[in-house]
């Protein structure tokens, strides 16, 4: 469905990412579906040519090759058109020596609304926003962040290896994982679901009771 079609309610964790139709500067893509069998991260900057939305691209195109490693992939969007951000990532690559190999949507204002991201007291400029979506296409997280800070992008990437190690070992991560002050590196057991799973969970796990258990990945 096209973006300009769509109502405007926000998604939510766990549902399918909505379909529509974008351009960018690596031309037109379908989402979720141009990226299926693949993560990706959306995320949306206030405007081109603005100081710390350059400082969070610079940040972004020096660790894309983290997010490949993790079978993710980039995307930028702002409520610019594409020739801006043309001029503004080849100025990235002139005057810092970065080349920004994600595509950036050059969205009419119709995503970003879409996906609320407009905030209605400040123009028609997007929040920095964040989007993880997984393998089959469904969102499983969101960020939000007011236009005057940056963002922290080691925690994007920390928080999307979190997530495909939770998909995929079904557990829990804890605060600050792989460095959390209580665990470590290591990851929490889900609930238990009877009595007698309660009751075993101290002979299985580590635990600082049976609702508190945790273990090393992969054990």
């Amino acid at each position: 469905m096209d973006p300009e079609t769509t109502a405007n309610t926000m998604p939510l964790l766990g549902e399918k990412f909505p379909e529509m139709t974008v351009n960018t500067t690596h031309g037109p893509k379908n989402l979720p579906g141009d990226y299926a069998g693949k993560w990706f991260v959306l995320f949306s900057h206030p405007g081109d040519f603005t100081p710390v939305c350059t400082t969070e691209f610079y940040g972004f195109a020096k660790r894309f090759d983290q997010f490949r490693e993790l079978g993710a992939e980039l995307i930028g969007l702002s409520v610019d058109q594409v020739f801006a951000h043309i001029m503004w990532v080849n100025w990235i690559k002139e005057k810092l020596g970065v080349e920004i190999p994600f595509p950036i949507i050059a969205d009419t204002g119709a995503v970003a609304a879409r996906l609320g991201m407009i905030h209605p007291g400040l123009g028609a400029n997007t929040v920095r926003a964040v989007f993880i979506v997984d393998d089959r296409g469904i969102l499983r997280l969101m960020l939000y962040y007011p236009q005057e800070v940056g963002r922290n992008l080691d925690e994007i990437v920390r928080v999307l290896k979190a997530l495909q190690v939770a998909t995929s070992d079904h557990v829990a991560l804890p605060a600050g994982w792989p460095d959390n002050e209580l665990i470590g590196d290591k990851v929490i057991v889900p609930p238990a679901q009877t009595v007698a799973d309660a009751v075993q969970r101290a002979q299985q796990y580590e635990c600082y009771d049976w609702w508190f258990c945790y273990k090393k990945r992969g054990a």
